[in-house]
């Protein structure tokens, strides 16, 4: 059995968004962790949603590359 090339990428775009994903939920516990101690630096906490952002933003990106091929 033959794979196309477009095929291969977006094998590789559906395990690279997995990974995203799974790192963004980490930064979600580790969010609520911190504030659930209450003690959190807030500092810490406001860098960790700013990465969890951009995150989501990297999540969507890819998402949207895949999504086509599914459509199409």
């Amino acid at each position: 059995m033959s794979f196309s090339p477009r095929m291969e990428e977006t094998e590789v775009l559906r395990v690279k968004l997995e990974m995203l994903r799974r790192e963004h939920r980490d930064l979600d516990e580790a969010i609520q962790a911190l504030d659930a101690r209450g003690t959190g630096d807030m500092l810490m906490i406001r860098r960790l949603k700013k990465q969890k952002l951009m995150l989501k933003d990297q999540i969507a990106a890819i998402a949207d590359r895949i999504l086509p091929d599914i459509i199409a």
